[in-house]
């Protein structure tokens, strides 16, 4: 589905964004694999390489414009051109708000939201210059969506990631180029400190299957979300953009977009005693949960 295209992975060393280089270049696209490790990006690189495909690596954090520039020169300078740009690289620092230092926090945006927005940047001023469109893959999480307990920085990161997803789309739909964001859910270390997942991260790392219950439910491994990536960067996606499209598991997913739940008007504007007196009956049945099913 890809052959001949050039796709930048970030984050590309171990866990969603190794598998999903290696579905990529599996796919007959050249890849640039990145990482902060530079055995793990060899490791990949060398993978890909033993399977038929061709691969590079740029080791270096993704944040800096410097690392974007980097990344974008690498992948013209190997494959000719670039295709796609994949910005998958992260990092937790999870603690309570209350304990959350700002390292904590400008660890987690400088990676997830810095990165991605530096990388996108880069791609589509190389794609407007080659004047052929391109694929942006932005990567989401479910943390981003609904309230996930001990991650205000990561959730807020991954939230602001798929509003850049639909700014980026509008912006750029003139030159033939589409934006998404990927929402994955899979067993990798990233989430192996959350209890209700270690012992099936555990089991997945000792080669054992997913069980049936968790993949129904939507939550698989890594190999798993892959193939939803390469469809979005191939032809067959062309009309696809502005959307955040989940994946995990068994379940591929459409994530809807905020919109307007309810609305109530009172002539001439409304005081606060008015709001207490209409709020309860207009209003109040319409509000949202704001956490995963009926925790509050």
């Amino acid at each position: 589905m890809l052959t001949g295209r050039s796709v930048v992975v970030t984050g590309s060393g171990r866990g969603l964004g190794r598998a999903y280089a290696k579905a990529v270049a599996a796919a007959g696209a050249g890849v640039v694999v990145n990482d902060v490790d530079a055995d793990a990006a060899a490791a990949v690189v060398d993978e890909i390489e033993a399977d038929g495909g061709l691969a590079t690596s740029v080791v270096a954090p993704v944040g800096p414009t410097e690392t974007a520039d980097a990344l974008v020169a690498a992948a013209v300078e190997r494959f000719g051109r670039l295709d796609a740009m994949v910005t998958n690289a992260g990092l937790l620092r999870d603690r309570s708000v209350g304990k959350m230092s700002d390292d904590d926090w400008d660890a987690v945006i400088a990676t997830h939201l810095r990165g991605t927005f530096t990388c996108a940047r880069a791609a589509i001023a190389r794609f407007r210059e080659q004047g052929d469109g391109g694929r942006l893959v932005l990567v989401g999480s479910p943390a981003g969506q609904r309230a996930s307990f001990g991650q205000t920085n990561y959730s807020a990161a991954k939230a602001g990631i798929v509003g850049m997803a639909r700014t980026l789309a509008a912006e750029t739909a003139r030159y033939g180029i589409t934006v998404n964001a990927l929402v994955p859910v899979a067993l990798t270390r990233m989430v192996a400190t959350i209890p209700a997942f270690a012992d099936a991260v555990a089991a997945l790392e000792r080669g054992e299957p997913v069980p049936e219950q968790l993949r129904a439910n939507g939550v698989g491994s890594a190999e798993d979300v892959a193939p939803l990536l390469v469809w979005l960067l191939s032809d067959a996606a062309a009309d696809v953009t502005g959307q955040a499209l989940g994946v995990g598991g068994d379940k591929i997913t459409v994530w809807t977009h905020p919109a307007v739940a309810a609305e109530a008007s009172m002539p001439g504007g409304w005081t606060a005693e008015a709001i207490a007196k209409e709020f309860p009956a207009q209003l109040a049945p319409h509000l949202q949960p704001y956490a995963p099913e009926g925790r509050k």
